[in-house]
């Protein structure tokens, strides 16, 4: 795995929803609070303008760590390659950090998937490849078809919902979570245990809640447009949650609140 992916990704700057101007203004604060790992997608339409904001920030290539992830409607032979030749196109990159199934296929079919994930890989176009939105099963069943390291599965994560089922899948398969919709789009914040929590260390509720994410051994993705939260969101390494503490935001994942269901995602699987 590349030095680059060890040591930036821990804390990744996501692009979602942004375009031009804010998603440029944007990666520019997120460089200059320290990030190095940003985070698209072909979905998104917005590789392009990160690829722009990128090659445009002065930033050295070897200190970035550029992550994308192929739509599902690519899973074929004949469009996956051309579909990530493409995404490194619009990025300005010989090859990205990592590359992303974005979502399993539906019908849940992933060895051809897969298949073409690592050939991607072997064509230097991806130096790490991973997957996102896999349930447990998925994972197992992906260890099963290949030793070649799996970086991470990016996945819904966040203190209001359970996924024990998902971390025992990790550690048994040696798979890394990474989150998205960190957060929980803000929902978070209607629960004032965070911001309690927080007054003891002299951080934000935000900061809880990625610290939490982090102890859990799950990277984190975030994404802002303010200046000082993209600096707050990255400020997360300084403090160390105590186990009670832990304990307390632990109670909370019985919750079950979700951001993405199927009504939002045709693609997404039978969550665990």
């Amino acid at each position: 795995m590349s030095i680059c992916f060890q040591k930036t990704y821990q804390r990744a700057f996501g692009t979602y929803p942004l375009k031009g101007a804010a998603l440029r203004d944007a990666v520019a604060a997120a460089l200059a609070a320290g990030y190095r790992a940003f985070d698209t997608a072909q979905m998104y339409g917005n590789e392009a303008d990160t690829g722009a904001a990128l090659a445009e920030s002065g930033v050295a290539r070897e200190e970035l760590c550029v992550v994308t992830k192929a739509h599902p409607d690519n899973y074929s032979e004949a469009a996956f390659l051309p579909s990530v030749e493409a995404s490194l196109a619009a990025l300005r990159v010989e090859a990205v950090d990592l590359l992303l199934l974005h979502w399993p296929p539906i019908g849940g079919d992933i060895a051809e998937p897969a298949r073409l994930l690592l050939s991607a890989q072997e064509r230097g176009l991806a130096r790490n490849i991973g997957v996102s939105n896999f349930n447990a099963a998925m994972m197992r069943e992906l260890r099963g078809l290949t030793d070649a390291p799996i970086a991470i599965n990016q996945v819904e994560f966040h203190p209001l919902l359970d996924q024990s089922a998902l971390l025992a899948a990790a550690a048994e398969t040696g798979i890394p979570l990474a989150s998205y919709c960190s957060v929980a789009r803000g929902e978070v914040f209607k629960y004032p245990l965070f911001a309690e929590i927080g007054a003891d260390y002299g951080k934000s509720a935000a900061q809880v809640v990625l610290r939490w994410i982090l102890q859990k051994g799950v990277s984190i993705n975030t994404m802002s447009t303010k200046p000082a939260n993209i600096r707050a969101n990255f400020d997360v390494m300084d403090f160390t949650l105590s186990s009670v503490d832990m304990a307390r935001i632990e109670a909370l994942t019985g919750t079950g609140f979700r951001v993405v269901h199927k009504d939002l995602a045709p693609w997404a699987p039978e969550w665990d």
